[in-house]
């Protein structure tokens, strides 16, 4: 029997279960707090259900946990772990402890379609969807799942390009039934598809990054093609409809490449460019990925680039590379064998 994964399913959804199997109303929120509070493995083990309403229920859902199946550590302390998907393809999470921080980065798609030229993922091509099932997976299968104090959407694929499933993750670590988080806790990245990032302005209030990597439209369309379909301008022009002067925060991804876009005239028109955004921008090293002739910049480049932002009022800061000996680092995330 293909019996439906409960995990990634919202409370909405769990009373449309319930009420289709003819169980109490009641029942829903009880399968919520075993799936997201209680984190079972099996449907056996939600004791406060009777027997009858577990085996009527068995039948047709599994709580559809999946363990992990590899794992690599970095010699930072990085954890990188490989998921299968349903589809037979797998997908990447990378689990980064830091002092009193601990973050995990998850995946919503096999791949992706963005194709960025510094990417890994992008260079992977896609492969599909993954189900609100496969990314709650992520963060329920996770050794380290009660250390987790940061969640990042900045793994495999484009989270923008898969909202409906998105959204209803979202809900579900931030909902009272669900992990009950503070939306600050969740970062989500970007390239910038406009539609759904319309969507998760309007619908969420979880932090926003958005991967920049030049002020220059002709130079950005080089290094990431959807500049074409939806340019940085338009792009910042939705973004300076909302607030984030408060609670929600909006960063800017932006790598450097050496000699390509790391000199001083890069900082003051990109410091230009965000001038009339309350915003941070992550300075991040390039990580080389095969078959790829971009070079790297270094820190002699990087410092004064993050010193002139800040002193036009942007907080800007360089971001610690971790698990590149792993290939878990940024843009180097990819499930192909």
């Amino acid at each position: 029997m293909n019996q439906q994964p409960l995990i990634g399913k919202t409370l909405d959804e769990l009373k449309e279960i319930v009420k289709d199997l003819s169980l109490p109303s009641f029942t829903a929120k009880q399968i919520a707090d075993w799936l997201y509070v209680k984190n079972v493995s099996t449907i056996d083990e939600m004791t406060n259900l009777s027997l009858s309403t577990r085996e009527k229920l068995g039948q047709e859902y599994a709580v559809g946990k999946t363990d992990y199946l590899q794992k690599q550590t970095s010699r930072d302390g990085t954890v990188k772990y490989l998921f299968p998907t349903s589809n037979g393809k797998s997908i990447e999470a990378v689990y980064i402890p830091d002092k009193e921080r601990a973050t995990l980065c998850i995946s919503t798609q096999v791949g992706c379609k963005m194709n960025c030229m510094f990417c890994m993922t992008g260079k992977q091509g896609f492969s599909g969807q993954l189900s609100s099932s496969e990314i709650i997976n992520q963060i329920l299968s996770l050794p380290e799942k009660n250390e987790l104090t940061n969640i990042v959407v900045m793994g495999m694929g484009e989270p923008m390009d898969n909202t409906k499933e998105l959204f209803k993750v979202l809900e579900i670590i931030t909902a009272g039934y669900g992990f009950a988080w503070s939306p600050k806790r969740i970062t989500v990245s970007t390239v910038g598809l406009i539609p759904g990032l319309r969507s998760f302005l309007d619908e969420s209030n979880c932090h926003l990054a958005i991967s920049l990597h030049s002020p220059y439209p002709e130079e950005r369309l080089r290094l990431m093609p959807v500049e074409k379909a939806y340019p940085t301008t338009k792009v910042l022009e939705l973004i300076k409809q909302y607030d984030f002067a408060h609670q929600r925060r909006v960063s800017f991804e932006y790598i450097l490449f050496g000699g390509l876009n790391d000199s001083l005239r890069h900082a003051k028109d990109l410091a230009n460019l965000l001038e009339s955004i309350p915003c941070r921008v992550n300075l991040i090293k390039y990580h080389a990925i095969p078959g790829i002739d971009l070079p790297a910049t270094n820190i002699e480049m990087m410092e004064p680039f993050r010193d002139y932002l800040s002193s036009k009022g942007i907080i800007s800061t360089i971001r610690t590379s971790r698990g590149e000996d792993i290939l878990a680092a940024c843009g180097m995330l990819s499930s192909k064998k």
